[in-house]
């Protein structure tokens, strides 16, 4: 009786463990099913994306466009449910964007600079380099090519370059009654395009880490003479300004601008800093470019440390390994630090003034930092919604045909998918490695491949109004949004238009020896063409 018993407590015991696991068990096989959309991977994937884009393009109001392109997103990846919609929208977008260590280093970076411009304002820097400026840069033709140079010469980081280019010659473009609207396509046009065809920068450690199996910095520094989108963009520029080519809204806002209005808009502009403010008569040149010049130095100090360079890693290296948010934040903050030391020891600016100046640099940031914020969510829709997937099999399935034309129609299509998504790199990741590997036995239309594929992400990102740099251009310029988009939209075409033939000529001829000189030709004729039917803008 007794071992029965034995018997039948050993048998209820097993029983109740595996009732006990039963539910484990049941709520492990629920974690290992992962939702996938009934939209996923395809077309639909990238409709927030456009919803927003052309909502901005109509409307001209950016904000509520952004909106209901995420809106759309979510609707989207939960079924038209309305809990998984908002739940979506709020956890995987808005907070998830917000808790991402990259994003918040880049809010850091903005928030700082944004500081140290509104203490240069109060010391009397930008004010004083303006004087300096009015006696030594001579005419609109000399501010704005003084810009292209600046733009040009500050490569590391598109981020960096954009707020940095409109600080410093803000003062100087207004001086020579230019618009706004073009003071932010110069900066816009020498973020990505200059960054993209630079060694030493961000973008290059970016477009590195995408090349799998194969030395990517030398694909890299091979690929620069195929760059076409970003040389001729800075053809471009040098044509428009010394033959003053002005068409399209463009024109009608540098005409209004030597009329007075910098803005050409109705309703104002966000141009949140206080151009005027009456800052210390005691200023001079060097409260503005001392400041400057130890940003900069303390940025490629900072990447370079995220980078490895002080535990013995190559500064090449460094920069392909670096983390550009961590190395921005870090530097902008040794920036400030040594900016409100600097002002306090030229007496220029109290301690408190200085103080002062934190909170006026976040609410001049803020109107960039809200775009940034929908703009980064609207970009985390499309990826739950597996827009990277369907790009992906789309060009795998149109890799194996029209060879010659591949160039010009990866060119094409990186431009649709950073246009729609509004980032550069995401477009590198996808179609960099399907080039790769669709062009392995070719190693020169590999090489051509790769550069449309990065001249085609600068291409869309440069003109989408969503992209991060865009945003960033609008906000080093003081420029609003929608503007900047709208003027700077023909001249990004006219420059794709030139660059898509071009490519079709480089997948021909294979040599960037004869593919480069025949797409300046043809950008230099487009606008020579351009200014004898629309005019010149004489000051």
């Amino acid at each position: 009786m007794k071992a029965n018993m034995k018997k039948l407590a050993g048998l209820m015991t097993v029983v109740a463990i595996m009732v006990m696991c039963c539910p484990m068990l049941a709520f492990a096989a629920e974690e290992t099913v992962e939702y996938v959309p009934s939209m996923y991977a395809t077309f639909w994937s990238l409709v927030p994306a456009f919803v927003a884009i052309i909502l901005a393009l109509i409307t001209k109001e950016v904000y509520s466009s952004l909106f209901l392109g995420i809106l759309v997103g979510g609707i989207f990846y939960s079924g038209f449910s309305f809990e998984g919609t908002v739940n979506h929208v709020f956890q995987t977008g808005f907070i998830g964007v917000l808790s991402d260590s990259y994003n918040v280093g880049i809010l850091v970076f903005l928030v700082i600079l944004g500081s140290m411009v509104s203490m240069m304002n109060k010391a009397g820097g930008s004010a004083a380099f303006g004087r300096w400026a009015s006696t030594h840069i001579k005419g609109r033709v000399g501010a704005q090519l003084a810009t292209v140079l600046l733009g040009c010469l500050i490569f590391i980081d598109d981020y960096f370059n954009c707020l940095t280019v409109g600080s410093v010659m803000r003062p100087v473009t207004d001086k020579h009654k230019i618009s706004r609207a073009k003071l932010a396509y110069i900066i816009d046009a020498t973020a990505a395009p200059v960054c993209i065809i630079a060694p030493i920068s961000s973008w290059a450690a970016a477009v590195t880490g995408f090349v799998e199996g194969a030395d990517g910095f030398s694909i890299f520094i091979r690929a620069i003479p195929y760059n076409f989108y970003a040389l001729l963009t800075i053809v471009m520029m040098i044509v428009l300004v010394v033959a003053k080519v002005e068409y399209g809204p463009m024109k009608q806002h540098e005409l209004n601008a030597l009329k007075g209005d910098l803005h050409t808009t109705p309703a104002g502009c966000n141009d949140t800093f206080d151009d005027d403010v009456a800052g210390n008569p005691n200023g001079k040149v060097v409260d503005l470019v001392l400041p400057v010049v130890a940003l900069i130095i303390c940025c490629i100090i900072g990447m370079i440390y995220t980078g490895g360079f002080f535990d013995g890693v190559g500064i090449v290296e460094a920069f392909s390994g670096c983390d550009a948010s961590v190395g921005l934040a870090y530097g902008s903050f040794f920036g400030l630090v040594f900016t409100i030391i600097f002002y306090m020891a030229r007496r220029v600016l109290s301690f408190k003034d200085c103080m002062n100046s934190l909170p006026e640099g976040f609410k001049a940031m803020v109107p960039a930092i809200l775009i940034l914020t929908m703009a980064w969510s609207l970009k985390a829709m499309t990826d739950s919604l597996g827009a990277a997937p369907y790009v992906e099999a789309l060009v795998r399935g149109s890799a194996s045909s029209l060879m010659n034309f591949l160039p010009a129609i990866i060119f094409l299509v990186g431009c649709i998918l950073a246009f729609a998504s509004g980032t550069s790199w995401g477009t590198f990741g996808i179609l960099i490695p399907i080039v790769v590997e669709a062009f392995a036995a070719d190693q020169t239309m590999m090489i051509i491949a790769i550069s449309a594929c990065m001249a085609g992400a600068v291409c869309g990102d440069h003109c989408s109004p969503i992209s991060d740099t865009t945003i960033m251009a609008s906000a080093g310029a003081q420029s609003n949004h929608i503007n900047h988009v709208n003027t700077q939209l023909p001249y990004v075409m006219t420059v794709a238009a030139v660059s898509f033939v071009t490519y079709i000529v480089a997948g021909f001829v294979k040599t960037a020896w004869i593919a480069l000189p025949v797409g300046v030709v043809l950008m230099v004729t487009t606008l020579l063409v351009i200014r004898r039917m629309h005019g010149t803008v004489e000051e």
